[in-house]
């Protein structure tokens, strides 16, 4: 038995060249590559830009009594002759309850608010007769009514019904 590392490895290569074929051209390294070894990583580059023209945008702020404001860039305006402490003083249209006038709107919701608590009463008077109750038939009718009550009560204990049923005054 031979060891393999006896064999000559260039047994398999052809000690006479073939007529008509060429001989296996080497690999060799680009030249560039050692150039690009050597060259500066490639950085961003702050570009300063001029102020943009007004888009029509709205965004929210707090006013000076801290209540949330929102704010209009109008782009009929001229805003070149604004800076920025010129646009905080600028007013767009007021969507905080308030109008240019001086009106306010208020809007209240305990009428809703005490339909619901008596809803809820009604709710717990009726489990509790239902506890107290002994015949089936009362029984069967209360929990009808206790179902019909529950299904409003899910109808009008959210926001929207709130705000659908609430009054507005304007001041």
């Amino acid at each position: 038995m031979q060891s393999i590392s006896g064999i000559n490895s260039g047994a398999a290569q052809p000690s006479v060249p073939i007529a008509g074929v060429d001989e296996p051209k080497k690999v060799q390294q680009p030249e560039d590559e050692t150039q690009l070894r050597h060259q500066k990583p490639v950085m961003d580059e702050y570009v300063p830009e001029e102020k943009p023209e007004p888009s029509g945008r709205y965004w929210l702020r707090k006013d000076e009594g801290g209540k949330p404001k929102i704010y209009f860039d109008d782009p009929e305006l001229a805003e070149d002759a604004l800076d920025a402490s010129d646009r905080d003083k600028k007013e767009g249209p007021e969507k905080s309850g308030s109008d240019k006038n001086g009106q306010s709107c208020t809007c209240n919701t305990d009428k809703v608010d005490r339909e619901i608590e008596k809803l809820k009463k009604q709710k717990q008077e009726l489990e509790q007769q239902i506890n107290m109750e002994t015949e089936e038939s009362k029984i069967e009718d209360l929990k009808a009514k206790l179902t019909q009550i529950e299904k409003e009560l899910s109808q009008k204990d959210n926001d929207t019904y709130r705000r659908q049923h609430a009054t507005y005054t304007y001041s």
